[in-house]
């Protein structure tokens, strides 16, 4: 007994300096944070044309002989200067016609300025899409091009409604917008690719599911059960249609399904402005669809993924990944590779689940 109660004097006393030393850490840390005047994001800006020649040089190195990649050399120099006459030339020719600035403007390449918006429910990306659409705007021109890999399954109307405003920005100022959809875009996220001039969909990306949804559940019953009281006190003959805890009734159901159906009518309004070809009556049921279908409705405008897409322009056009990135505090940090952690092991569980279901 002697022994226990030294170990647990000794474990106590362990404990209780970690929890100290913890605590000193994040003040020490939380300090340091306020103090840094740094902003709180960047804008990073990646060129994608680099990253595409410096993989085909790679598998050339492998594949080609030594002789072949010597005369792939000499003919990628001769191409090079026969581009640097055409350019001199062109030149001359823009300086008679116009002005210094507008000739330079006249022989640079197409920009195409890529984006990525992955969706959660309350559409928490458009913070960051924000930040990106307004850098792009500064330095887009009319006959660039704007790319938005999009991947959501919807989630609230006022924050999806953000997200399309934002998209919208890049329209009004004239610049061609293509949404780029590989995975999902329902319900918001399709109110978002919709603003878009061009979608492109893979052929097994889902689409659509144009309505509106609204679920909670309600514990009045198994309070009166148990004696328990809920009082609600509003001031407004509707400022609470349905509840949690309260007894709803058949008039606040009515109302709030009245609410649902003015939502759909706006969402079905907004997806008529923005693509006037889809019969909007016949694929706002609630209804999804694969990318191959889409396309039959005319909610989707190219059978193609976002890789075919972008590498269809690398010759053409100077391709800019454009991301704004916020800097993560130690306790971000750390949160998130625990949750990294717990979902790599929910993960392998999964699959050891599924491999043993279909052996």
């Amino acid at each position: 007994m002697e022994f226990l109660y030294e170990y647990g004097l000794f474990l106590a006393k362990a404990v209780t300096f970690i929890v100290s030393v913890g605590i000193i850490l994040a003040l020490v840390i939380g300090a340091s944070q306020k103090n840094n005047q740094e902003p709180e994001g960047t804008i990073d800006v990646t060129k994608i044309n680099e990253r595409y020649d410096d993989i085909k040089d790679r598998i050339k190195s492998v594949v080609y002989s030594e002789e072949v990649l010597k005369q792939e050399v000499k003919t990628a120099k001769k191409k090079q200067k026969l581009e640097k006459k055409a350019e001199k030339k062109q030149q001359k020719i823009a300086a008679k016609e116009s002005s210094e600035n507008d000739s330079k403007e006249s022989k640079s390449k197409k920009r195409v300025y890529l984006l990525d918006f992955d969706g959660d429910i309350k559409a928490s990306a458009v913070d960051n899409l924000r930040e990106e659409i307004t850098a792009v705007l500064s330095l887009a021109r009319e006959e660039d091009e704007v790319v938005v890999r999009l991947e959501s399954a919807g989630g609230m109307v006022h924050s999806y409604g953000l997200a399309s405003s934002q998209l919208a920005r890049i329209k009004d100022k004239n610049i061609p917008l293509t949404v780029c959809v590989d995975k999902v875009a329902a319900s918001g996220g399709y109110m978002m690719a919709c603003v878009a001039n061009t979608i492109c969909a893979a052929p097994f990306a889902i689409l659509g599911s144009i309505g509106v949804v609204a679920q909670l559940p309600n514990f009045h019953r198994l309070l009166k059960k148990n004696d328990v009281d809920f009082e609600l006190f509003t001031a407004g003959e509707y400022k609470r249609t349905l509840t949690m805890f309260g007894e709803n009734t058949d008039k606040g159901r009515e109302k709030f399904t009245e609410d649902l159906e003015v939502t759909h009518e706006l969402f079905k309004d907004f997806v008529s402005r923005q693509r006037p070809i889809v019969d909007i009556d016949k694929v706002a049921t609630g209804e999804i669809w694969f990318g191959s279908q889409a396309k039959e409705q005319e909610l989707v405008d190219q059978l193609t993924t976002s890789d075919d897409y972008i590498i269809s322009q690398v010759d053409t056009a100077e391709i800019y990944h454009v991301q704004y990135t916020t800097k993560k505090s130690f306790t971000e940090r750390l949160g998130m590779n625990v949750q990294h952690g717990v979902e790599h092991s929910i993960n392998n569980i999964l699959s050891k689940l599924n491999t043993s279901r279909f052996m």
